[in-house]
């Protein structure tokens, strides 16, 4: 494991992004003035980041370049990317990373991509067979120290075959990371299944479930249902990729539903714009908890670097916000802890 530094250096993907990479400078710019102990090493093409550096306020002793050439487009398939770039700039950056030039990776561009990078140049965690993609979602409830009104997922699309071994690691990560991350010094942990029983399920979330139930150093509370994942229920919600995406996406979906509802019926009624206007407050408190920006990207979980998704859609805001998160990480020493829960 990499040790606690002082000074922690993130290596920037800054080629691939939907907004382009002058939104990642523009991030990257914003974290060093208001960042201190933080360094960016921003990866992609010399000339375009030295143009887009040019016309943003930034601190230069807290920014460097490494040059990369190509990139990996959002539309690409990873595997064939990677094979015919090389020295594509989330290649590099993890590279970078796995050589001990930065302390972590932040990338907006194609994850299947960043997932890949990752699985070539990093190395897995002693008792992790596979990495999990994590994010967090609003609830109703809040928690931890922050009064995190927010709650953790995974996996949600990196394994999307997962044995119940996998499950028990993930659920290991995700106690880790919301513990850590989020201030919460003992997360509730369960596994999503279609009844709170204990033999409700498939097999290996059965099997998972023994297994936890045995682990005393996990607050692990049993099954949740999907109905408790809005609730805020538990801290961290345990699953395989696969239902993990899908519940991701339809989460996804009903916000922005409710958002074009809202504004249909702010056009639409007389009656309903005075009623959205005294409720404006509240509405933009919600557009406040709700807003995935302030959180930056959601962890890959698994390795011994740190690797933090940023959305495709970023913008400079939560592209600082990702870097914050994988210094906090790096900063914490994840992945000792994660190893250490492991072992217990």
């Amino acid at each position: 494991m990499v040790g606690k530094p002082q000074h922690i250096t993130i290596a920037f993907d800054v080629m691939g992004s939907d907004h382009g990479p002058a939104e990642v400078v523009r991030g990257a710019a914003q974290l060093s003035l208001e960042s201190p102990h933080i360094h960016a090493l921003l990866v992609g093409d010399r000339p375009v980041i030295d143009e887009a550096l040019a016309s943003i306020k930034h601190n230069g002793e807290r920014i460097s370049v490494h040059h990369a050439g190509d990139f990996v487009g959002m539309d690409e398939k990873p595997g064939e990317a990677l094979a015919r770039k090389p020295e594509s700039s989330v290649a590099v950056a993890a590279r970078l990373v796995a050589e001990g030039e930065a302390h972590a990776l932040v990338s907006a561009g194609n994850t299947g991509a960043g997932v890949l990078a990752c699985k070539r140049h990093f190395q897995l965690i002693p008792g992790v067979r596979r990495a999990a993609l994590a994010t967090v979602y609003p609830t109703r409830g809040v928690r931890g120290a922050k009064q995190d009104p927010f709650s953790l997922i995974l996996d949600v699309g990196a394994t999307v075959e997962a044995t119940a071994e996998d499950l028990v690691a993930f659920a290991v990560m995700g106690s880790a990371y919301a513990r850590i991350i989020s201030r919460n010094e003992r997360p509730k942990v369960a596994l999503l299944s279609n009844g709170v029983e204990p033999q409700k399920g498939p097999p290996r979330v059965v099997e998972a479930h023994q297994r936890l139930s045995q682990m005393p150093g996990l607050n692990f509370t049993g099954n949740v249902e999907g109905i408790d994942i809005p609730r805020g229920t538990v801290d961290v919600i345990v699953t395989d990729g696969f239902v993990g995406n899908v519940c991701l996406k339809m989460l996804e979906g009903v916000h922005d539903t409710v958002m074009e509802l809202a504004q249909y019926a702010y056009k639409e009624s007389l009656r309903w714009r005075a009623g959205l206007a005294m409720l404006s407050s509240g509405i933009e408190r919600l557009k406040d908890i709700t807003d995935w920006e302030q959180y930056g990207g959601a962890p890959i979980l698994g390795f011994d670097r740190i690797f933090i998704k940023a959305h495709g859609r970023s913008k400079a805001r939560a592209i600082a916000n990702a870097g914050k998160v994988a210094a906090k990480a790096v900063a914490n020493e994840l992945g000792t802890a994660i190893q250490e829960g492991l072992a217990k």
